[in-house]
């Protein structure tokens, strides 16, 4: 394993570390919010799909690229389709009182 590679693996094991305490330690009621605005963050890995997209070269890379912007949109899409839902959700608990 190279010096690069480990530095990506403490990176990657110290951002699921991060992730987990974050989203346990949130109340129930502001995790709406919170996956809107991880939604937004998904944007940003959307917009470095793409970069890494007109960057590639090579049948390879080019089809990885296209993997990737396919699945950064559905994931921002899917996300603000399901925060939507719950926040209709809350809209009709506060008509029914």
């Amino acid at each position: 394993m190279t010096a690069g590679e480990l530095n990506d693996l403490t990176v990657l094991v110290l951002g699921a570390f991060i992730g987990f305490e974050v989203i346990s330690r949130v109340p129930t009621i502001l995790h709406t919010p919170l996956m809107s605005g991880s939604n937004a963050i998904h944007g940003i890995i959307l917009a470095g799909a793409l970069g890494i997209l007109f960057g590639a070269h090579g049948a390879l890379e080019v089809t990885l690229g296209v993997l990737a912007v396919v699945l950064a949109t559905i994931n921002v899409v899917g996300g603000f389709v399901v925060t939507d839902r719950m926040l209709e959700m809350f809209k009709g608990r506060r008509s029914q009182q």
